[in-house]
Order: structure tokens, then C-alpha cells, then sequence
């Protein structure tokens, strides 16, 4: 066999990746470069197997085998595949960016196709040497009488190449790994990446396998000889790091609950059960499947973060890449295996084009199809699961036009009861007659200068409670008349109401304390009602020295409510708003915020009739903020003079 020496070929579109830090954006990810050669090279000699150009030898088994060198400061990746002759060698690893995968394919691609080749670009190798000074490659090809291969490049373009001495068929290649680069050789930070970028590898990997093996034996004696008599000792066997079978590549059907919830508990070291989980498994118009888990989450404690792990081939591409998961669906767990993405050189981004929004379509519709077919035949569960996942589904229909109408009917909201109601059963789409829609037609509706306007359709109101304790008296007041409030107590509620209206021009959400419905009023009213209302609004803005204060006068049916405070909905949001971002303060009262005095409660009917009693400006005060309690937690120097005022209070009933 002759040898050679010479000067790598760099073809004009690749660029020599040895300029190493620009190749790939982390160092350790060469590890899974050099594993997934390996896998690719087994896969191959699988290939030529089954159509019959090779022959396993007895007992051969597929591994990949990575051995780490503190002392020698080096890396061994060793695999029993296809190998390379020297003409190869020449061909795939002096020639940058000629990808041997892509060469194979061409060649067999009608022949065998079961198996996925991983590579396609040629330049993973040479990630190498972003950690390494030095590399050797030590290979033997799988064709009868071939001469093995030793290849080595010290970092630069030069390299040499001649007879090796390897035995077996396969590839090794050794890292002599820079100063610098020495952490990676730290057999715990070597299985800690591999098991980032490997875990689910189709080729067995064993790391160190020897000293493992080596390990275990002993272990073993140590067992058998202490054992007693009798007593059964059995050898344990050197287990890969990895799964070659994820659980996402089989098929739902041969999955069961309990496989499901372990590889949960694996993957997220997550030991909270998921709620549930969408098995997707898709192989047209493109090869797609995975796992998509909806976790347990206290919003509360936690924010909503959730992690969708990208595979390609089984082999470790990136979390959460936005191109092809639903940006709202991030805040589920998962794993997504998607052989036909179009990954760039570096395989950590993706390619922009119509194929990737087809996957994320796709994803979004099984998603959308899981949760209505769960509402509709799986009801009971759906409402058990809702307070947990409705974060997910209403950030959905927010973000998504079609996730919205696949999914607005089952959305679900919890009533002050606890019940839960779609839609369609709190604002039924009502058809109009005939004689309606002609009536509505013909009816104008002009301003003051003449000018015909559009007529309004009516709204449908939606009452809700952002919270139960401040809101108490409002939904007393709703339970005494027999209606209902739904709960949107969740941050995403606000915006998915107004994302809500948008959407649906014949809805309106309105809180509770945003203003009284006539339905709360008596219906007795006294012709002096605008005098009375106007001297206790002069009384009360007095007590208050606030001369824009909004006081209003109602006879309530509940005569045990003195007073209370009203904000108007689109205030209210606007407030809400300006908290959000850091702009308002929780104890600030808006402009329009009206106070309302039921004048069917005795004390209110008391400052009407003894408008100059002694202590009237000390109620006055106290009703108010009393009012405010009830709307919003007070500003910390109202609370103390409300408190102040309570004692006074207290001391004048002791007396």
C-alpha cells in the first residue's frame, strides 16, 4: 500500500471548518458529530447486509464505544461499521464538505431504505478539532483483503496518510485534546453530554467499556465470595447509556400508560405525573413522531415553561426551535423526531422554508384534535384536567387564528359554582326569523346631525370575578338574584377575553363590580331621587374634600349593602394594563370610579334624613373606604386611617 502526503482539498462553497469556532456555536457538540459518524457508518454496513453484499461475523453486535483519557488527555470514538478504504478516506475526509452519507444514499437508495443515515453534509468530523490539537483515524473497511487505513492532522491543512495497523472492521478516531479543551475528557462531563445529545442514539453506546466491564467483574467476585452457601450471585452486564428504541418511535398501540409516564419522569426529571400526553405518529406527507406531555403546573409558584426536545433520525437537534413547535405549545413538554426537517451545516437550525410551517401545522392541528375529541367523549376528565391546561389552550387561541376556531367551542369557563360551561351554553348563538332579519334591516339609527349610522347588534354579557375574597360582596349580590359570574382569575384571562371580543362581535366580558345591572334594582323610586342624590354627592365629596368625586344613588333590592364602588370595564383594563407594565399602582382610584349608596340601607337613609348629625362625616368616610375594601386592597395610608377610624368607631359605640 502506498502512502501520501499532501494538502487538504477545500472546495470553494465549504470553507476549510477548521476554523473552529465558527463551525458550530457549542464545543461539547462534537461528541454527538462523531457518534452519529458512527452510527451512520453501522447503519450502512446494515444496509449492505440485508441486500446481501456483506455477511455479519458470528456474534457481531452493533456499538458505538467511547473511551476518555484524563491522563492521556485524550478521546477514543470507536465504531464497528462499514469502515473506509484509503481511497475513501482520500475522498470523504482529505475532500471537506463531500458527505460519504450522501455518496451512499445515492448509490443504494433503491435497494434498502428501512434505516435513516444521519449525516448530509460531510463536515461533522472535522468538528473535532475545535477541542483537538491532534487526530487520528484508525479504520478498516469492510471489503475482503482491504489494507487498514491510518490517517493524522495536527490542526492545520497538512496531513498523512498510510497502512495502519487496525484489525477489526470499523473506524476509531482519537482526540489529543488541547490545553484548554481537557474538561471533555472528564469521564462524568463525557457522560453528561452524551447523554444530552445520545440518550436515544439507534446504535448502542458504552463509555469506557472496559473499565466498566472491569468494574463489574469484580463487583461480581466481591459477591460470590461473600456470598452463602447456596445463595445465587449473578453477573451483571455493562449496560449502554442510551435507549435505541424511544418510546415516540413505536406505536401508540404498544405503549402503555405506565412506559409513557417513565419516560416522562426520564426525560424531564419531572416526578410530578403529566396530566396527559398526544402520541403523534405520522409517516405522510413527511416522516413525523413524538410525544407531547401537558404538565402539572402551579402558575402560582412557577411560570408555564415548558420543553419540546428536537430530534432528527433519534439523534439530538435543540429545545424548543421555534420554526417547527407552535410558539404557545413551548409550554409543553415533549420530544419531536422529524427525519425530513431541513437542517442547516451546523444541524442546530433549521432552513427556512413552507416545509417547516407544514410540521408546525401539523403539530398544532393533533393538538387541537386531541383536546375537542377529549371534550366531547371524555368530558368528565377534560373539566378535571381544565384548571391546569387552560393556560396552554387560551395562549393558543391568542397566537393562532386556527388553533382559535378549532378550539373555541371548547374552551371552558368555571362558573361561581364550580361548574364548568362551553361557549355555547353561557352565550347560545340565537338564529334570527325571517321577519327579525328584515326588521333589523330596515331599522336606521341617525346622530344628531342627520347622519344614518350602523345599527349594533346586541351584545351577549359574560360576567366574570378575578377574585373571590375583594369581589365577595358583588357575588353575594349575584347570588341573591340567581345569576351567574364565571372565575377568570388566571393571567392570560384578561387578554384572551379581549382576544375573545375581537373575535366574537356579539360577546362582551364584563366584571362583576364594573357596573349594576338592573337587576339588582328594587323597584320602588322616589320622585326626590335626583335631590337626594345630589346632597349626598356635596356631603360625601365634603367628608372626602374630593370635588370630583362620582356618587350615585340606587335602591338596591339587598337593603344589608350600604355602598359600593363601580369601575367601568374598559377602565378597569386600561388600570390593568398600566400595572402590567409598571405604570399604575394598585391603590391608586381611577378618575370615573363611582360610588354607589344604596339608599334602601339604614344608614344610608339615616345621612339622608339628619344630613347635619354629629358624626356623619366620620360615616361618610368609613362607607367609603369600606366600598373600596370591597373593589380593591386599599393604599397602605388609607388602610392605617381606616383603621384609626374603626376604633374611633368603636369607642363612640362603647360609650
Amino acid at each position: 500500500m502506498a502512502s501520501k502526503n499532501g494538502s487538504l482539498s477545500i472546495n470553494s462553497e465549504n470553507i476549510f471548518p477548521i476554523i473552529k469556532k465558527w463551525l458550530y456555536s457549542d464545543s461539547d457538540i462534537f461528541y454527538r458529530e462523531l457518534v452519529s459518524n458512527g452510527c451512520d457508518a453501522i447503519t450502512k454496513l446494515k444496509k449492505l447486509e440485508a441486500v446481501g453484499e456483506y455477511e455479519f461475523p458470528d456474534g457481531y453486535q452493533p456499538q458505538i464505544r467511547v473511551n476518555v483519557s484524563p491522563e492521556k488527555k485524550t478521546i477514543v470514538v470507536e465504531d464497528n461499521g462499514i469502515g473506509m478504504t484509503f481511497e475513501e478516506v482520500d475522498k470523504f475526509i482529505n475532500q471537506i464538505a463531500f458527505s460519504g452519507a450522501a455518496d451512499f444514499l445515492e448509490k443504494y437508495k433503491d435497494k434498502a431504505n428501512d434505516d435513516q443515515i444521519i449525516g448530509h453534509f460531510g463536515l461533522g468530523f472535522y468538528s473535532a478539532f475545535m477541542v483537538a490539537d491532534e487526530v487520528e483515524i484508525d479504520t478498516l473497511s469492510y471489503l475482503p483483503d482491504a489494507a487498514p487505513v491510518h490517517w493524522v492532522c495536527g490542526g492545520g491543512t497538512d496531513y498523512s496518510m498510510k497502512e495502519g495497523t487496525k484489525k477489526e472492521v470499523g473506524t476509531r478516531i482519537t482526540l489529543h485534546l488541547s490545553e484548554e479543551q481537557t474538561k471533555f475528557c472528564n469521564e462524568w462531563e463525557a457522560r453528561r453530554i452524551l447523554e444530552k445529545y445520545c440518550a436515544f442514539m439507534p446504535v448502542e453506546i458504552y463509555l469506557n467499556y472496559e473499565d466498566e466491564a472491569e468494574r463489574l467483574r469484580k463487583t461480581y467476585e466481591e459477591k460470590k465470595t461473600k456470598a452463602k452457601e447456596g445463595e445465587e450471585v449473578t453477573l451483571e452486564l455493562t449496560k449502554p447509556l442510551n435507549e435505541i428504541h424511544p418510546l415516540w418511535a413505536k406505536h401508540p398501540n404498544d405503549c402503555t400508560e405506565e412506559e409513557y409516564k417513565e419516560f416522562y419522569r426520564h426525560v424531564f426529571h419531572d416526578y410530578r405525573e403529566p396530566l396527559f400526553w398526544i402520541h403523534l405518529n405520522m409517516d405522510y406527507p413527511f416522516n413525523l413522531k413524538g410525544i407531547l406531555y401537558f404538565p402539572k403546573i402551579n402558575l402560582e409558584y412557577e411560570s408555564a415553561e415548558g420543553m419540546i426536545k428536537l430530534y432528527n433520525n433519534q439523534v439530538f437537534i435543540a429545545d424548543n426551535i421555534k420554526e417547527v413547535i407552535p410558539e404557545y405549545l413551548l409550554l409543553l413538554k415533549g420530544v419531536i423526531d422529524c427525519p425530513d426537517l431541513p437542517l442547516n451545516v451546523s444541524r442546530s437550525a433549521l432552513q427556512n422554508d413552507g416545509f417547516v410551517n407544514k410540521i408546525s401545522e401539523y403539530i398544532s392541528k393533533k393538538v387541537a384534535d386531541k383536546l375537542s375529541g377529549m371534550c366531547k367523549t371524555d368530558r368528565e376528565n377534560y373539566e378535571k384536567y381544565w384548571d391546569d391546561i387552560h393556560p396552554f389552550i387560551k395562549y393558543g387561541c391568542i397566537r393562532d387564528a386556527k388553533f382559535f376556531d378549532r378550539m373555541c367551542d371548547y374552551v371552558l369557563y368555571k362558573d361561581l359554582d364550580g361548574k364548568y360551561h362551553t361557549l355555547k351554553d353561557l352565550a347560545p348563538e340565537e338564529e334570527k326569523t325571517e321577519d327579525e332579519k328584515a326588521e333589523n334591516a330596515d331599522s336606521t339609527i341617525v346622530d344628531e346631525n342627520g347622519e344614518e349610522l350602523e345599527a349594533e347588534e346586541p351584545k351577549t354579557t359574560i360576567y366574570y370575578v378575578t377574585d373571590e375574597t375583594t369581589q365577595s360582596q358583588y357575588i353575594q349580590m349575584f347570588r341573591d338574584v340567581d345569576k351567574q359570574a364565571v372565575l377568570m382569575k388566571s393571567g392570560i384571562d384578561v387578554p384572551f377575553m379581549q382576544h375573545m371580543e375581537q373575535r366574537r362581535q356579539d360577546l362582551k366580558f364584563q366584571r362583576i363590580d364594573a357596573d349594576l345591572d338592573d337587576v339588582f334594582k328594587a323597584d320602588t323610586e322616589t320622585e326626590d331621587a335626583g335631590d337626594v342624590e345630589e346632597k349626598l354627592t356635596q356631603m360625601f365629596r365634603k367628608a372626602l374634600d374630593n370635588e370630583k368625586l362620582a356618587v350615585k344613588v340606587e335602591a338596591l333590592k339587598n337593603e344589608d349593602v350600604s355602598a359600593m364602588v363601580t369601575l367601568s370595564e374598559e377602565s378597569r383594563r386600561m388600570q390593568d394594563m398600566m400595572m402590567m407594565y409598571g405604570m399604575g399602582d394598585p391603590g391608586t382610584n381611577p378618575a370615573d370610579l363611582t360610588l354607589v349608596l344604596n339608599s334602601n340601607n339604614a344608614l344610608v337613609q339615616d345621612l339622608i334624613a339628619h344630613p347635619k348629625k354629629k358624626h356623619h362625616e366620620l360615616v361618610c368616610r368609613q362607607l367609603y373606604d369600606l366600598a373600596l375594601l370591597a373593589h380593591h386592597p386599599l393604599a397602605p395610608e388609607e388602610m392605617s386611617a381606616f383603621i384609626r377610624r374603626s376604633n374611633e368607631v368603636l369607642k363612640y359605640l362603647a360609650e
